[in-house]
């Protein structure tokens, strides 16, 4: 053995020691060059976020924080405001999760604990498939499918029963936050589902047996011994399901009725940071128009990051800790 290494450590170039590379000089080029390739992608990340910053600087400049609480969105009287796609982004994302997080966490369960052991990968490979379909095709679905049937059917059902509240009154058309919300939820579910049912996954079978031993039911053992150790975990995977949604552009756009207004009810069209985008980038002429689309692209992607981070954060912690999520 030692007459092999020998000549490998002769061979080090000057080269090699004149950058500090020690051991296996095909080693350490290997650990530079993948280095490199992780730096870059950072470098890559902060200088979309400069330019997307040095773009808004225009906009920010004449109308500060302003900007972000104006309700008047008007490019022909250069008067931008985008609250009304704040409003738009929050509420859809949020009805999303609501819709998505339950039926989520059930897949995540039963995959994860009551599944026979022949079902979980077939079942499991079908959810995960929903992500892989295009977005524009659940955009298509929602305008032929989804919108004329809330249209005609689900609009003036929840108004006879709960019309009473802001929530569920105005005229039915279909397209509106509820359309955008429920097609966002159906895009959302794979991936809170995904990501719940791997933290599940890395819940140690002996707090389970523990649990069982001491006569739990199997919804006693998932309810107070799997479900407190992965909390932390699960509430990465909605948290990465809300960067989801925040993110999505076309589906909701198609299905919005992207109209820049604020209103209480789920029914009324609504706009997103995302579809604003997408509608008016190729149509803004003036420097304050695309100043204005620039910050809200900021925006949206500074709110995305922020929360993708602090989501790999919280599943991280479920599996380092050893008593997992728990506080």
């Amino acid at each position: 053995m030692d007459g092999t290494a020998s000549p490998l450590i002769r061979a080090r170039s000057p080269v090699a020691r004149l950058l500090g590379i020690k051991g296996n000089p095909g080693d350490a080029l290997f650990d530079r060059l993948t280095g490199f390739f992780a730096l870059f992608l950072v470098v890559l990340l902060a200088a979309m976020a400069v330019a997307m910053a040095k773009s808004a600087m225009p906009t920010f400049r004449t109308f500060g924080f302003g900007f972000v609480t104006g309700a008047i969105w008007d490019p022909l009287r250069q008067t931008f405001g985008a609250l009304p796609f704040v409003y738009g982004t929050v509420v859809s994302s949020v009805l999303a999760l609501v819709l998505a997080v339950p039926v989520s966490l059930g897949v995540a369960i039963y995959l994860s604990e009551l599944a026979p052991l022949r079902l979980r990968q077939p079942l499991g490979f079908l959810v995960e498939l929903l992500a892989a379909v295009p977005s524009v095709v659940y955009g298509l679905w929602g305008v032929f499918v989804l919108a004329p049937w809330l249209r005609s059917s689900v609009e003036p059902a929840l108004a006879r029963t709960l019309g009473f509240l802001p929530l569920f009154q105005g005229p039915h058309q279909g397209f509106g936050m509820l359309a955008g919300g429920i097609v966002l939820a159906i895009m959302v579910v794979p991936t809170v589902s995904s990501v719940s049912r791997e933290v599940l996954s890395a819940v140690p079978h002996s707090l389970r047996e523990g649990a069982l031993a001491l006569g739990a039911t199997r919804w006693e053992a998932v309810r107070l011994a799997v479900l407190p150790y992965a909390r932390s975990g699960l509430v990465g995977a909605v948290l990465l399901g809300l960067g989801r949604a925040l993110g999505e552009t076309m589906a909701v756009t198609m299905v919005i009725g992207n109209r820049a207004e604020i209103s209480s009810s789920l029914f009324a069209p609504s706009y997103t940071m995302a579809s604003v985008l997408a509608n008016e980038f190729t149509e803004a002429t003036g420097e304050l128009h695309l100043s204005a689309l620039a910050e809200i692209g900021f925006l949206l992607f500074v709110v995305t990051v922020l929360l993708n981070v602090i989501a790999r954060l919280l599943v991280g912690k479920t599996r380092r800790e050893p008593d997992g999520g728990r506080a």
